[in-house]
């Protein structure tokens, strides 16, 4: 079996999964139904698609039955006439999609995973593995996509291993299905959260994966620098050099004048709308308390005019 070139893995690094929300809550629907009887059992099924080298549409999936040993992950068991049957059902309501992989609730990979990604080979020439988190706690992408690489060169150990390559995912959806996950969501919808805040929590959401991303990148390279002796050190991979440096090099120049100016306009805005705002909302607060002691003010005086008025007319019928 030939060992993978850095050009199969430059090609795989640019390939994009597209899952669909569809897919998403049928393995949700699926892991549901299952954690009723096993609650830390994980659920394994089919993905369809197409398969268009850049890029691999995961549009539909279904469910398969399956059965591992807790305690020995080498101890499995998956129907292969089951995924048959239901292939030849599914591909009768739709000829566009292809057996393009295969996904399973995770949350991490499993020491079984490679036997059963070479199990769905004889279906699927390259196929995908997405593992979807169907317990994710944060807003980040629930999803991870891998391809199975042949053969990786282990430079420590002197040998040859089987390896998952994790590509990049995101998450899209056609119209028809926004409008269905849309009317989904509607129930479930806080109306007491704003705009304003949905967007802002948005934002700290990507600020906080951001950070992560940034923290995993630091720790990789410093791993990476370490000489090859030492515990925990990484082969240098020249793959993730070039990525880093086209990454850093779409950062602005900040020596540019414009660049500069714009900045600090956009930053001066800022200020002066904080700086505005803190007189005004003082203002608008000490107007809303005198509006309510002028109303108080008010009553007292109606109240006291009433009793004037009340104790006159009894002092009128006893004279």
């Amino acid at each position: 079996m030939p060992t993978t070139s850095s050009e199969q893995l430059a090609d795989l690094a640019g390939t994009t999964v597209i899952v669909h929300p569809l897919v998403l809550l049928s393995v949700a629907d699926h892991h549901a139904r299952s954690a009723a009887r096993a609650p830390n059992k994980r659920v394994v099924g089919v993905l369809l698609g197409q398969d268009n080298g850049k890029t691999v549409n995961v549009a539909n999936s279904f469910a398969i039955p399956f059965e591992e040993d807790e305690k020995d992950s080498k101890t499995w068991f998956l129907d292969h006439n089951y995924i048959e049957g239901m292939w030849d059902m599914f591909k009768k309501v739709n000829a566009r999609e292809r057996m393009i992989g295969w996904y399973h609730s995770g949350p991490k990979l499993r020491a079984s995973d490679q036997e059963i990604n070479d199990l769905f080979k004889q279906f699927i020439p390259r196929p995908v593995m997405v593992i979807v988190n169907v317990r994710q706690m944060d807003e980040s992408i629930p999803t991870d996509a891998y391809f199975a690489v042949e053969k990786i060169k282990d430079v420590r150990r002197d040998r040859d291993t089987k390896k998952f390559f994790h590509v990049p995912s995101a998450i899209e959806a056609e119209e028809a299905e926004e409008i269905g996950v849309e009317h989904l969501l509607r129930d479930i919808k806080d109306s007491t959260t704003t705009t304003l805040a949905t967007r802002v929590s948005n934002q700290l959401a990507s600020l906080r994966g951001l950070s992560a991303r940034l923290r995993e990148i630091s720790a990789c390279l410093k791993r990476a620098s370490q000489p090859p002796g030492e515990s925990g050190a990484l082969p240098p991979n020249h793959q993730i050099s070039y990525q880093l440096q086209d990454a850093l090099s779409l950062l602005p120049d900040l020596d540019n004048p414009d660049t500069t100016r714009s900045f600090t306009t956009a930053t001066n805005d800022q200020l002066l709308v904080s700086t505005t705002r803190q007189p005004m909302v003082g203002e608008l607060e000490e107007g809303k308390e005198k509006t309510k002691e002028e109303k108080k003010e008010e009553v007292k005086k109606d109240e006291t005019k009433v009793e004037k008025e009340g104790g006159a007319a009894e002092g009128g019928k006893r004279a």
